[in-house]
């Protein structure tokens, strides 16, 4: 491993993890922490055949296979090649969901029924696009409001046909070409490949195994399909905190990670970004997914803001808490919590750009403008809440606005007439160097000062 936890660390870790494989009978249970880029912890508890798992050892990951769907939707649209708010039936038309936005069925918001017409799809062969297609009809529409969380696989398996459609290839192949093999993620895949663990069903009330069957989706794989190993979900739980590589703009996986429907109403504390399940848990922004398959429980989590993640992996139809992989992440917090890179002075900041920091005032409430070591523009407010956002350069002297109340809005940086006093033009908004400065062009005249 690239880090080393102290041993009492490891111990605890392994506790938890003992105590969950021990106490809700599962036959073998593997999982994984990354912190910073690096693997920092893998470890496992029971069997598979007459082994432990390793961190090689491939499981069934279920709906986690939605995020990577999520990712080729958007890079579809970063390329172009279709809009969030287009009409699905823009792109696949036929369906009952034809009027609906393709935002809507990534966010779990388009009142589509959770699970396609038919047979239990998890556990019985899936049918040919042009079948399943069909069967989306007015009958697997459900009469809650559009913009209510309605989880639904279907949704997913329609958005697969989207990639499908788009790029004029299988999804699989397609997600192999844009994301596995980029990221080197060489042991996910849409069929077990040695050594894999059995899926497997544990009786409620004796000790006995019952195997669970496999089956191939077809045209519902992208909601569940996929199998992989501690590995690569080691390393896409990297890519969700950040490390996109060239597969997709950071800026877009921001935009993924945003809140877009909420399950949990007032709570709020699970939600659904585009693709991403949400979760807030002890002051941390939780973003992943969980899987949920016939023999099979896993779960990835990653902590953007402390470059953190957890991920298990378990080959059994239920009995793996969900508190497990939050415990896991409390232990690391309490235990080593994470030491910020020291602070050094960055590569230099032109003159004009040191000009703009400084206070600035929105009518009379001072604002502290900083630039960021990444050359960004940081606004908040100087004491107190406020409107704070970041800013980018857009390469022709403006800047947009990247997240808080100015995501999206462009910010000039402009002078007055006589040339020498600089002011901020924030979307209409004027910003001045001293509060309702004459000098500057504010709407409705300036006050003077008693």
């Amino acid at each position: 491993m690239a880090s080393e936890l102290l041993p009492a660390t490891r111990r605890a870790l392994l506790r938890r993890l003992a105590l969950e494989q021990s106490g809700n009978r599962v036959p073998s249970l593997i999982a994984g922490l990354v912190r910073d880029g690096a693997t920092i912890w893998v470890d496992s508890r029971g069997r598979v055949g007459d082994r432990r798992p390793d961190a090689d050892t491939q499981y069934r990951i279920g709906s986690i296979t939605k995020t990577f769907v999520a990712v080729l939707v958007m890079r579809l649209r970063d390329e172009g090649l279709l809009s969030l708010s287009d009409r699905f039936g823009d792109h696949v038309p036929g369906t009952a969901v034809d009027d609906r936005q393709v935002w809507q069925l990534l966010a779990h918001c388009s009142g589509l029924s959770s699970e396609p017409a038919g047979q239990w799809w998890e556990r019985t062969e899936g049918d040919a696009p042009e079948d399943f297609l069909a069967g989306v009809d007015s009958a697997q529409l459900r009469p809650e409001p559009r913009h209510v969380f309605h989880y639904s696989n279907t949704a997913f398996g329609l958005l697969g046909q989207l990639v499908e459609r788009l790029r004029g290839k299988d999804f699989t192949a397609v997600l192999r070409e844009e994301i596995l093999e980029p990221l080197g993620m060489r042991r996910t895949t849409d069929s077990p490949v040695a050594p894999y663990a059995p899926g497997l069903a544990v009786h409620p009330w004796a000790d006995v195994l019952q195997p669970e069957p496999f089956a191939d989706a077809a045209a519902m794989a992208p909601a569940g399909q996929l199998w992989s190993t501690v590995d690569d979900m080691l390393r896409w739980l990297r890519f969700l905190a950040g490390e996109t590589g060239q597969v997709l703009h950071p800026d877009t996986l921001d935009e993924m990670r945003q809140p877009a429907s909420v399950d949990d109403g007032a709570q709020w504390t699970r939600g659904a970004g585009l693709g991403l399940q949400l979760a807030r848990h002890g002051g941390r922004a939780l973003v992943g997914h969980g899987g949920s398959m016939p023999g099979f429980l896993a779960n990835v989590l990653a902590d953007p803001a402390e470059s953190t993640g957890v991920v298990f992996l378990a080959n059994t139809t239920s009995g793996v808490s969900g508190a497990l992989a939050t415990d896991l992440l409390d232990i690391l917090a309490e235990h080593e919590p994470r030491i910020p890179p020291e602070w050094t002075p960055g590569g230099g900041v032109s003159a004009e750009l040191l000009e703009l920091t400084g206070l600035w005032y929105w009518g009379p409430v001072p604002h502290l403008l900083r630039v960021l070591p990444d050359g960004m523009l940081d606004l908040s407010a100087w004491q107190g809440p406020g409107r704070a956002s970041r800013f980018r350069p857009d390469g022709e002297g403006d800047w947009i606005g990247l997240d808080g109340y100015h995501r999206g809005e462009r910010l000039r940086v402009l002078r007055a007439e006589d040339g020498t006093t600089p002011y901020l033009d924030l979307n209409t908004f004027i910003l001045t160097r001293r509060p309702y400065d004459p000098a500057a062009p504010v709407p409705g005249g300036t006050l003077t000062w008693e």
